[in-house]
């Protein structure tokens, strides 16, 4: 790889992980990238840096612009180890290097390293003049860690976004308008669903504090850097972040001997009937990362387990508590199950679903052994009248 200039004096110099496919219990089948920004003036700052692992990627590729001891800044957006891990060895060679970064972002960098390296912290609005540049900083706690910051140079109308509007992808092209919007929503959307979405309501006070600059490129920490699109995707993160969905439903289920499985068909065929779309995620076949895209479109939830052992299949268990931390709001919540006795999972999921605050318009179904076929004509005629409820609050 080589840098790569993408405003005037400005290069990206960070690594692509063309391998990673788990980022905590997120897949990434796509890989990722870890971006940093070297921006060159009369004064020098990096911003961020690269997982520790693909710290010579990056070197290499500082060294192609600059002498590393000649850096003056190391801008610190955010502690956590993609972005900060190669900080130490950096330091090592740069140690004349301030690093400027929130006061959250210091003491969670003095609790990871354990080192008195040359901090400067900086308020929210606060300006680092380089030299033909000036940085200002934006504090953008919870979006997603509360050291989290962003970085704006205003002579390039460039905003160094941290982990908001990233995706995690590997590829050697830097750009939206190379890779594709269609590809870009996905992978965003994604990235959104599993990492951001449980701090909508700081989305919103960071896009309304950050919509006052003049931006025409955004430049984040994972993934390529928006232009094209910029309007697209600060459109969806409004969407997002104010929980507005789609008239779609997504049925999560599991399913131990099938009856499960022939209660979440039967509501689909009757939501298809009533014009709704709807997408079947069985959690044998689907990690919870990757339902999670349909969770943040959909605006009914349909949620199904039989009874183990008094409780729920450990796969919907774990789907429960990953949506507990993301707790999506503002959305239709319906819940199935069937038992051969106790019947107590369908109980547990409605526990759930109350803990969100999701409207259940409808009474949960709980079958006994395997449904028949009067029981799923039953069931489809739930699903149709579930999908007419949708289409009303749509």
């Amino acid at each position: 790889m080589q840098p790569m200039e993408i405003k005037p004096a400005v290069h990206w110099v960070g690594a692509i992980d063309w391998d990673l496919r788990d980022f905590h219990d997120y897949l990434t089948p796509r890989g990722t990238t870890y971006n940093a920004y070297l921006i060159i003036d009369e004064k020098i700052a990096l911003v961020d840096t690269v997982k520790q692992t693909h710290f010579e990627e990056m070197l290499t590729l500082l060294k192609q612009l600059v002498n590393p001891d000649q850096i003056d800044y190391i801008i610190a957006n955010h502690v956590e180890m993609d972005h900060s891990g190669s900080l130490p060895l950096l330091l090592e060679i740069a140690p004349q290097a301030k690093v400027i970064t929130s006061p959250q972002g210091e003491k969670g960098l003095r609790r990871y390293f354990k080192k008195d390296w040359p901090f400067q912290t900086v308020k929210s609005g606060e300006t680092l003049e380089l030299g033909r540049r000036n940085l200002q900083f934006f504090h953008t706690p919870m979006v997603h860690w509360p050291d989290s910051m962003v970085t704006y140079l205003a002579e390039e109308k460039l905003l160094l976004s941290n982990d908001a509007f990233g995706q995690h992808i590997a590829t050697s092209q830097r750009f939206d308008s190379e890779v594709g919007w269609d590809i870009l929503y996905e992978e965003a959307a994604t990235y959104y669903a599993n990492i951001v979405l449980l701090y909508g309501e700081n989305v919103k006070k960071a896009l309304a504090a950050l919509g006052k600059l003049d931006i025409e490129m955004i430049a984040p920490s994972h993934g390529i850097i928006w232009q094209k699109h910029r309007p697209e995707i600060l459109k969806a993160y409004q969407k997002w972040a104010n929980h507005q969905t789609e008239p779609k439903t997504v049925i999560v289920y599991d399913t131990m001997w099938g009856s499960t499985k022939k209660i979440a068909f039967a509501l689909q065929a009757g939501l298809t009937e009533a014009g709704i779309p709807v997408s079947m995620r069985c959690l044998k076949t689907n990690h919870i990362s990757a339902v999670m895209p349909d969770v943040l479109e959909a605006k009914a939830i349909l949620i199904g387990s039989p009874t183990l052992n008094n409780g729920l299949l450990p796969s919907v268990s774990a789907f429960l508590t990953y949506l507990k931390g993301l707790r999506p709001k503002e959305r239709i919540g319906f819940v199935f199950g069937s038992y051969g006795w106790g019947g107590q999972a369908v109980k547990e999921i409605e526990e759930v679903v109350n803990f969100l605050g999701w409207s259940q318009p409808l009474e949960s179904i709980n079958i006994q052994y395997l449904p028949d076929p009067e029981e799923l004509a039953q069931i489809k005629a739930t699903g149709k009248k579930l999908g007419e409820i949708i289409q009303k609050e749509a």
